[in-house]
């Protein structure tokens, strides 16, 4: 089976997609078939968004690019992977701090199955702090984060915070009762 025949798994939380992880998407399609954007269903986890807003959101992110397919997963990745056909993992690398973690990830996954390898790819330099997790913390802040992630994802972040700020300056005033 040659590379450019098969499919890979890019696995993550996507909470929310990032232009860091479009970038990932991107390079892996010039090596691979098909991409599977796997959404991790982990009930431990508080995620910003619910399951189902990521998958619309990662499906709003990468219209147009025909050859990458959203799904969600849970368990084993190894498993989901076997179960879609595809044969290998795609990881980003952002810093040498993202190395340790996704080595040992990468060495059990071989354990659980030999048949599955990983492919570690780096994003582009302008990507390399990039992360869910900061930029959820920014926007929360009220910070812009459109040059970070898609116009899509922008526009719900502003919509959550917006909630949110009301929620926030309406928790402590009195309630009105009716008499």
């Amino acid at each position: 089976m040659t590379a450019k025949r098969s499919k890979a798994v890019f696995p993550g939380s996507f909470d929310p997609i990032t232009n860091g992880h479009l970038d990932i998407i991107d390079r892996a399609l010039k090596v691979f078939e098909e991409v599977i954007l796997a959404i991790l269903v982990n009930p431990e986890k508080r995620p910003l968004f619910s399951v189902d807003e990521r998958v619309r959101l990662c499906r709003e992110a990468c219209r147009g690019r025909r050859r990458v397919r959203v799904t969600t997963f849970s368990g084993l990745l190894v498993d989901y992977a076997e179960s879609a056909g595809a044969r290998v993992i795609v990881r980003g690398l952002r810093a040498i701090s993202d190395f340790e973690y996704e080595f040992q990830m990468a060495l059990m996954n071989r354990r659980l199955n030999s048949e599955i390898e990983t492919v570690f790819m780096m994003p582009a330099e302008s990507y390399s702090y990039l992360s869910s997790r900061m930029v959820k913390e920014v926007s929360a802040l009220g910070g812009q984060v459109g040059r970070f992630v898609p116009a899509v994802v922008e526009r719900r972040l502003r919509l959550r915070s917006r909630s949110n700020g009301r929620r926030a300056r309406t928790a402590g005033r009195p309630r009105k009762t009716k008499k």
